[in-house]
């Protein structure tokens, strides 16, 4: 009884970030297995389908490519719109509707630009001897560009929406990230077609699907409005300003699946393949973590900066020291289970025994960057809501330098399994560095 009454005293008083970062954790974690149980349905159908076959390696190649510009601007919107708009609700609640619509028409010209240059340019990418892609992979991907190159102005308005949603605290967003899953997981599974046209259109339809999803519960809250194509809001300047550093490093940082891909396909055909059925079920936990870690602290920590609290370093690095037991604990359990986990989700069909011993090994080295990983997610999330995008940036572009110099260093010895080594050992630096950034003393002047 007396260590009941303890713990709630302890509880009581608390910090209130405390509070709010584990309830914002409980509703996101929630959101985030339902979603990753659809995506999981979803690639145990593209696996009982397609194996680890060239269609999938076509798909992969040109998706990654897509997904590139898309990941980007997700990324960068959500660090620099989430503290912004918690400024703006508490300095100019007034400008958030014209803001909110200029926003939007910034992002429908930026998608239809993306869409336009992908459908020249990626098709004599694929074809070209820089991609390296065998003669049967490099055609199936060509055929497959034009209409994948669809998702560009549909991923730029999912993820405003999403940013929205998550500026304004909510995580349903979080939720609604498992619909394209479901489509596509029914339509391989129904379509009565062959080759990689179902799942092409599959996942187009997907999209769609997401954009309305999202649309629906902001226009109930009015919380979108029709875009205007002017930049007349007073915010334009503090956006761009922390936008386009952000920007540079997080486009550098993306870089790293191009990366992997191009050291991929030259070990010989399937390694891709391979390699991506094992980072599926990987995303699978950094998903659950990174997710729930990112998108539960920077609202939080952004609010608490705005109204002065002078303890939100110290809540940072808590989080921190939590957050990479649990990344610990997580990779020795996921270990163990890998091969059992592998053969459930995808040996079926014509993913066989070898498949799933392959995909188990490589996901077993990817493993050891959990823990660096989510520890680090924490510390990015504080160093944005001091404004201190610049030296995030910098991270971000050491970290792609780490990792080429680890593919070149580990993958001529070791394969696709290099490739997930020289991924925690950039986590690993970057844990390192972002932690003695956290630690500065020194007062540093933020971008907003």
């Amino acid at each position: 009884m007396k260590i009941v009454n303890t713990l709630s005293a302890r509880i009581r008083t608390a910090q209130p970030e405390h509070h709010a970062i584990f309830t914002g954790m409980a509703w996101v974690s929630l959101f985030v297995i339902i979603g990753k149980l659809a995506g999981a349905a979803k690639e145990m159908a593209v696996a009982y389908r397609f194996g680890v076959g060239v269609e999938v390696d076509a798909y992969l190649f040109v998706l990654n490519f897509i997904s590139w510009p898309i990941g980007v601007w997700f990324s960068v919107l959500t660090v620099v719109l989430v503290p912004l708009a918690a400024k703006m609700r508490q300095d100019a609640a007034g400008e958030l509707p014209r803001f909110r619509a200029e926003l939007f028409g910034v992002a429908i010209v930026l998608g239809l630009v993306l869409a336009i240059l992908a459908r020249l340019g990626l098709p004599m990418v694929l074809r070209s001897q820089w991609a390296g892609l065998p003669p049967a992979t490099a055609a199936l991907a060509t055929h497959a560009a034009p209409t994948l190159a669809f998702l560009l102005p549909l991923g730029v308005l999912i993820s405003l929406l999403s940013a929205w949603m998550l500026a304004a605290g909510r995580h349903a967003n979080t939720l609604l990230e498992g619909v394209p899953a479901v489509v596509i997981g029914i339509a391989v599974l129904i379509s009565a077609g062959s080759g990689i046209e179902p799942l092409v259109w599959a996942t187009v339809g997907g999209f769609v699907a997401h954009v309305i999803s999202l649309a629906i519960p902001l226009a109930r809250r009015k919380e979108i409005e029709f875009p205007r194509f002017t930049w007349q809001s007073t915010q334009w300047t503090l956006f761009w300003r922390g936008f386009g550093i952000m920007l540079a490093g997080q486009a550098l940082m993306s870089l790293i699946v191009i990366v992997d891909q191009f050291f991929a396909v030259h070990v010989g055909t399937g390694a891709f393949a391979t390699l991506s059925y094992a980072n599926r079920i990987l995303a699978l936990l950094l998903t659950l973590g990174g997710t729930v870690v990112s998108r539960a602290t920077l609202p939080i920590f952004s609010k608490a900066h705005r109204q002065g609290n002078t303890q939100v370093r110290r809540v940072v690095t808590q989080w921190a020291g939590v957050m990479f037991l649990v990344g610990a604990v997580s990779s020795a359990v996921s270990w163990w289970l890998a091969p059992w986990v592998v053969k459930l989700l995808f040996e079926r069909g014509a993913f066989t025994a070898q498949d799933s011993a392959a995909v188990s090994e490589v996901l077993r080295y990817a493993l050891v960057q959990l823990p660096f990983y989510f520890a680090g997610l924490v510390l990015v999330s504080g160093l944005v809501s001091r404004g201190m995008h610049k030296l995030v940036a910098l991270s971000a572009i050491a970290n792609l330098v780490v990792k080429i110099f680890g593919n070149y260093l580990l993958v001529p010895a070791m394969g696709i399994k290099g490739i997930a080594l020289a991924t925690a050992f950039m986590y690993i630096v970057s844990f390192i560095t972002l932690y003695k950034l956290t630690n500065i003393t020194e007062n540093h002047k933020g971008i907003i």
